[in-house]
């Protein structure tokens, strides 16, 4: 694996000169695949970040640096629905605004804790055979704010690619945080399909392969993680955390049109009902 999570968080929603917006050196950095990525895995695992991996949205900790540990209401009244990333941009520069600094941002996200079972799972694919698990990360946050926590974690070796946010502190010592890439889906944000980032993967890989997986699995507790599994096939294994909006998605699909959402789904409270379902799967 690379030396770096940021080596890997840029993926185009559609071939170059297809109507992407101007890339920078960053993005072209990012773009850099990093090497030795074995072909000989059996399965890839996708997980989310927020609320599946650590148990809280990152986005929503970051405010505990700001003055008084809330956002002026000026601030907040210019979100806006499906341009979220946009109104995290503001959120960075306000917080560089009043101070708040590299070292700031990077204690509060390192002290995120876990969800339930996560230390297991993640323990689990670690000393699995170097031949089962191809292990994604894919988030909405940002790369920095992943990368702190993976790093204090002791998980940044186990993820083979992190697709997320590009975010990098320029010489102002601001976070300055961009859109992962655009797209046409109609049910995400504007700023990243995650069905987009996966269908793409997966077609690279099995590409690079010769062959498909054995089985795909996906973990995830969002809105935005329900598009993606959408595109799991039958043998594939959709994890929902319990009782979340990704589980509550899948429900309501199967409800009202069977056969339309395709892979098993195995809904978890505590990761470790993830490792149990994997134990069984890998050895079938």
């Amino acid at each position: 694996m690379g030396d770096s999570l940021f080596n890997c968080c840029y993926v185009p929603a559609h071939p170059p000169g297809e109507g992407d917006p101007p890339r920078s050196r960053r993005a072209d950095i990012m773009a850099s695949q990093p090497a030795n990525i074995s072909n000989n895995k059996r399965f890839l695992i996708f997980f989310d970040f927020d609320e599946t991996i650590v148990d809280e949205t990152s986005d929503d900790i970051v405010v505990q640096v700001a003055p008084g540990q809330h956002l002026p209401a000026w601030l907040k009244d210019t979100y806006q629905p499906g341009r979220y990333n946009e109104y995290m941009q503001r959120v960075l520069a306000y917080l560089a605004e009043q101070g708040v600094t590299e070292s700031d941002i990077r204690g509060v996200m390192e002290k995120l804790p876990a969800t339930p079972g996560m230390p297991t799972l993640l323990q689990y694919l670690r000393t699995r055979s170097q031949q089962d698990f191809e292990v994604v990360l894919l988030s909405d946050a940002n790369t920095f704010f992943i990368d702190s926590w993976l790093r204090r974690n002791g998980a940044r070796q186990l993820f083979h690619r992190v697709f997320s946010n590009p975010a990098t502190f320029n010489k102002d010592g601001r976070l300055v945080l961009r859109p992962f890439h655009s797209h046409e889906c109609q049910r995400c944000p504007a700023n990243m399909c995650k069905q987009v980032v996966v269908r793409d993967y997966v077609a690279r890989r099995m590409q690079e392969r010769g062959r498909p997986y054995q089985r795909v699995f996906y973990v995830g507790d969002g809105a935005n993680d329900f598009c993606p599994a959408l595109s799991l096939g039958p043998r594939d294994v959709a994890f929902p955390r319990r009782d979340f909006p990704m589980h509550r998605l899948i429900t309501e699909t199967h409800e009202a049109m069977p056969g339309e959402f395709k892979a098993v789904t195995v809904p978890w409270a505590s990761a470790e009902e993830v490792v149990g379902r994997l134990r069984k799967l890998v050895v079938e």
